[in-house]
């Protein structure tokens, strides 16, 4: 048994200590996004965060997880950053890596807002279809609104004047008399 958080929802799995995290979710959740890919932890199909970093469920067993914090693709809700560039640049070919490589970029870029092109090519996820240009220019495009976003939440408030509206647009009728 493993009680954990999946997608912001504590969960306990009734399942043996050695199912990998993969299973739980596909069987015993129903959260079918994260794909089986090649069970040896080479292809990313199945990455998923758990605890904010991109792991790929194949290899992390449940009784590793105890108290841990999980988020699918289907935790992401579809308008991450991430998945609107993946639209957005029509990376989709086949879709069986995109869920994978969604949670690993969303992963990257919350740790590193602005990736070199090594840390975009130590992306272990593996597409089959070759969309690689594609998704460099999502993950890129998915950066930059990233960083657009971080620069409004720091940019400092904007001071509004006391007063009506009227004191605004008429301050000669509105001025002190002495």
């Amino acid at each position: 048994m493993a009680k954990m958080t999946v997608n912001g929802e504590a969960l306990e799995y009734k399942l043996d200590g050695n199912t990998p995290l993969l299973w739980a979710l596909r069987d015993a959740s129903n959260l079918t996004g994260a794909k089986y890919g090649c069970d040896s932890h080479d292809c990313g199909a199945c990455t998923v965060m758990i605890d904010g970093r991109a792991v790929m469920s194949c290899s992390v067993a449940l009784r590793d997880l105890e108290g841990a914090d999980v988020t699918t693709i289907e935790g992401l809700g579809g308008g991450h950053p991430v998945q609107q560039a993946w639209i957005a640049e029509q990376v989709t070919m086949c879709g069986y890596c995109e869920p994978g490589f969604i949670m690993a970029i969303a992963a990257m870029l919350d740790s590193k807002p602005s990736p070199s092109n090594d840390d975009v090519a130590a992306l272990p996820n593996i597409c089959r279809c070759g969309a690689y240009p594609r998704i460099r220019r999502a993950i890129a495009r998915a950066a930059q609104s990233a960083a657009a976003v971080h620069q409004a939440e720091q940019s400092p408030p904007k001071q509004f004047r006391t007063g009506s509206s009227t004191e605004a647009h008429n301050p000669s009728q509105h001025q002190a008399k002495g």
